[in-house]
C-alpha cells in the first residue's frame, strides 16, 4: 500500500529514492535549505491544498532537517 507522505510510489520507482539523490547532489548546508524550503511550503499551503497530508509532509521535511542537522552538528 502506498504511503503518500513517507514513501510516495512516484518517488521510489528506481534503485534510489529521489530525496537521496537530491541529498547526494548537495552540500549538507544546501540540503538543509532544501528541507527548510519544503517545510515552509507545505506548512504554508496546507489549509488551501493538501490538508493533513501536507502537514504530514511538512513534518517529514522537519524530521529530515533535524536528522541532517544532527549529522553535521
Amino acid at each position: 500500500m502506498s504511503d503518500p507522505v513517507n514513501s510516495p510510489a512516484h518517488y521510489a520507482s528506481g534503485a534510489i529514492e529521489c530525496i537521496d539523490a537530491i541529498e547526494a547532489s548537495m552540500t549538507a548546508e544546501e540540503f538543509q535549505g532544501y528541507c527548510k524550503g519544503n517545510l515552509i511550503k507545505y506548512s504554508w499551503r496546507y489549509r488551501n491544498k493538501g490538508g493533513v497530508q501536507d502537514l504530514g509532509k511538512a513534518r517529514w521535511y522537519l524530521d529530515r532537517l533535524i536528522a541532517s542537522w544532527q549529522g553535521n552538528a
